[in-house]
């Protein structure tokens, strides 16, 4: 078997095999298979696309390609749940300790942020002593003990995709429904979950920007959990807007604190409870509208605020600063963004919204960067909101006020101002499962 003929195959249209799938794969994987011939390959695919069967079968391979967690050694059903990525998406937080207060195990490897999204992991070290890099038997012991954990992803989990990734980033071929599924289904399937819940993001703030876009990959994924013996489903969610009022890290967690306290912002509370509620439908504890009650009275009864602690505290959080977020350090400094004039905010880039708190030090541009867990935005108005002339939009923190002028620049530039207020997306676009497309 040689690459050239794969390349070419692939080039002219043809339908690869799972033989000459697996030659590509553990090749490039084993530095068999250089850059260039695997370059041409992921362009190839980009051009001409891949079948279902085919996505499948690389996401397999894919995954095989480095360890595979074995979770059979937690009791229960297992649930998991990944987001395309976004900003002020601080969702994790929130659902994993309601599903976990309801019952079903969370055993969970995130990640961190990069570019514009946030990640969890950066999330839960704001809080002091945090833990997210933990052996492989006390993750386990955690999960049958209380029920929940949160780790960082294995640095050996699909390293076939990591080294795919570096490749497509690098040749223009990230934006390609077979790839992006198949790059983030390897990583679940590998993890080892019984059910996934994607959380498939849309809009100026995610990777995919249209809905059908979207719903596509969805679709392609669902399709490829299937296939594999997995129950899977998707909720494709508006970031068009971010969710929340609180960007940036310690911002984050204190935000994720008052929707499990219960008087959190409206969106990220509803957005929240759908997601836990089809996570809880995963599970099989019921119907939608009984999983919807039970996340809610997980939410009531403070049983899901108490599972937070639990984890923070099994990871050696310190868990005051969840009772009280004010204990959280401050950033050194503060100011307010104002209004240019009055009017309606009539919408926002939030990819730019993002990246301005990546200037203040709440993100990373590059994986070795340095964050500053008190640095972030806090919103006092989102798209749809009236506003005054003068009248503070958001407040920058950060530890240096040498970084406000470039991030205020670039949050501004975000802003759509008009004279009448904008038609605004539902929250929640889509359901995708294996049934098909259920549109909101």
């Amino acid at each position: 078997m040689r690459m050239y003929d794969i390349i070419a195959k692939k080039r002219d249209g043809g339908v690869l095999t799972p033989q000459e799938l697996e030659f590509t794969v553990n090749g490039f994987v084993a530095g068999e298979v250089p850059d260039y011939q695997m370059s041409a390959l992921l362009m190839a695919i980009y051009l001409r696309g891949m079948t279902a069967a085919e996505t499948a079968q690389l996401t397999e391979i894919m995954a095989r390609s480095g360890d595979q967690v074995d979770l059979s050694a937690i009791e229960g059903v297992k649930v998991d749940k990944h987001s395309t990525g976004g900003v002020g998406d601080k969702t994790t937080l929130v659902i994993t300790p309601i599903v976990a207060a309801c019952g079903v195990r969370i055993a969970k490897m995130s990640g961190r942020g990069l570019g514009h999204t946030g990640g969890t992991v950066d999330k839960m070290e704001s809080v002091p002593g945090t833990r997210t890099s933990i052996g492989r038997e006390e993750f386990f012991a955690q999960v049958n003990r209380i029920g929940i954990s949160v780790i960082g992803q294995s640095g050996n989990l699909a390293p076939a995709d990591k080294k795919m990734y570096a490749l497509r980033d690098v040749t223009a071929t990230v934006g390609c429904i077979p790839l992006i599924a198949s790059s983030i289904m390897s990583k679940k399937l590998a993890a080892g979950s019984d059910c996934i819940l994607l959380d498939v993001k849309t809009g100026n703030g995610a990777f995919m920007k249209t809905s059908e876009e979207s719903i596509e990959l969805a679709k392609a994924m669902v399709d490829i959990g299937q296939r594999h013996g997995r129950r899977v489903a998707a909720l494709i969610t508006d970031m068009n807007t971010p969710l929340g009022h609180n960007i940036g890290n310690s911002l984050e967690v204190a935000e994720s604190v008052a929707v499990l306290k219960g008087h959190g912002p409206a969106d990220l509370t509803e957005v929240c409870y759908q997601l836990a509620a089809n996570m809880l439908l995963l599970a099989g504890k019921g119907t939608l509208p009984e999983c919807r009650a039970m996340a809610e009275r997980a939410v009531a009864s403070g049983a899901a605020f108490q599972k937070l602690k639990e984890l923070f505290a099994a990871q050696g959080g310190d868990t005051r600063v969840l009772d009280d977020p004010s204990l959280f350090a401050p950033a050194k400094a503060s100011r307010d963004v104002l209004a240019p004039r009055s009017g309606f905010l009539y919408a926002t880039d939030t990819e730019k919204i993002g990246g301005a708190s990546v200037l203040l030090g709440a993100g990373r541009l590059k994986k070795e960067d340095p964050i500053d867990f008190a640095a972030g935005i806090v919103l006092h108005k989102k798209a749809g909101d009236r506003v005054q002339a003068g009248e503070p939009l958001a407040t920058l923190c950060a530890d240096d006020e040498a970084r406000f002028a470039a991030a205020e620049e670039l949050f501004l530039d975000a802003m759509q101002f008009a004279d009448q207020a904008p038609a605004l997306p539902p929250l929640v676009l889509a359901r995708v499962t294996v049934d098909g497309v259920e549109r909101f």
